[in-house]
Parts: structure tokens; sequence; C-alpha cells
């Protein structure tokens, strides 16, 4: 029995000790997240970002309305990430819900300085609460000059979007950590 219980707690620790928490809810002055949308560059979406609690879940949610015209087409909520350990990672792990679209989490390295380089995964966000992994070799680089893949110790900022069609957007975000 001992040695179950010793046996139990190691592995609790090795998959505790393996994650890099990005945000996990849990410290209100680490709300660190920026809403903006494509008016920075002339666009016409609206929306807005606020903090919410259930009653066993703090979360994040993003609601808006996604517009092209005027050559616009996302809402973002962002953050900047520093102190990432130089361990190797295998993705991004989530635990989001939404209104059944696809949404898109955008990744930003030392090397995509510009607003329009970036690596993204498109996700579904259904309309419960799911845990969704995605790892980090199968984001898609914005440009061709990027590099093809990245390191997760040089990521920068994370990004959850709303984008590329016209649509009602709303998804609630409760953790996100690197695995």
């Amino acid at each position: 029995m001992k040695l179950f219980f010793l046996v139990s707690i190691i592995l609790f620790m090795t998959d505790q000790a393996g994650a890099y928490i990005i945000d996990d809810l849990s410290n209100p002055n680490d709300r660190n997240w920026v809403y903006f949308t494509d008016t920075v560059m002339g666009g016409v979406s609206k929306g807005k970002l606020e903090f919410r609690q259930d009653k066993d879940e703090s979360y994040y949610r993003l609601t808006g309305f996604v517009n092209k015209d005027n050559n616009g087409g996302f809402i973002q909520f962002a953050t900047g990430i520093s102190g990432i350990p130089q361990k190797k990672y295998e993705g991004i792990r989530i635990k989001v819900r939404g209104n059944n679209e696809n949404y898109e989490l955008h990744i930003r390295t030392r090397l995509t300085p510009a607003p329009w380089q970036y690596y993204s995964y498109q996700f579904f966000a259904s309309d419960g609460w799911q845990t969704i992994e995605l790892p980090l070799d199968s984001f898609i680089k914005s440009n061709f000059y990027q590099p093809k893949s990245f390191n997760a110790s040089n990521i920068r900022s994370i990004g959850i979007v709303a984008i590329g069609k016209e649509y009602d957007a709303q998804i609630d975000l409760a953790r996100i950590e690197l695995y």
C-alpha cells in the first residue's frame, strides 16, 4: 500500500512538473490579456473581453462580430509571455468552450516581430467545456519566409482569435498551458 501511495505521488508530480502553466486564472493579478480587433488596420469588427466566473470555473470570454468589411476580419485577445523554461514541450493545452465555431490560436516568437507574422492552429470550440491539445509541430506559419518550426522557449505571445469569416464569436478560455 505504501508503495502504491509513493508511486501515485511521483506520477502526479511528474505530470504537474511537465506542464508550464501560462494562465489558469487562479491569480487575479495575472490577468494580462489584451483585447484588440482589426480596427488597428482599418477594419470594423467589434467585440469585448470579459473576466467571468461561474460557480466552478473562472474564465475569459471573448464576444463580438467578425466583419470582413474594409480589409478587416478578426477579433482577438492575447497575452505576452516570457521566461518559458528551456525544455522540449509537445504543444499547448487549452480548456475552452464556444459557440460551435472554429477559432485559431496564434503564437508569435522572437522571430516573428511584424503583426502579420505568427504561427496558427485552428480548433473547433463546442458549446461545452473541452480540453484540446494543439501540437506545436502542427502550427502553420503565416508567411513563407518564417522558419517552418519554432522552439517553445521562443514564444513571446499567444492569442485566441476569431477570424476567417463573418460571424458572431463567443469563446471562453479557462486554462492554457504548455505540455
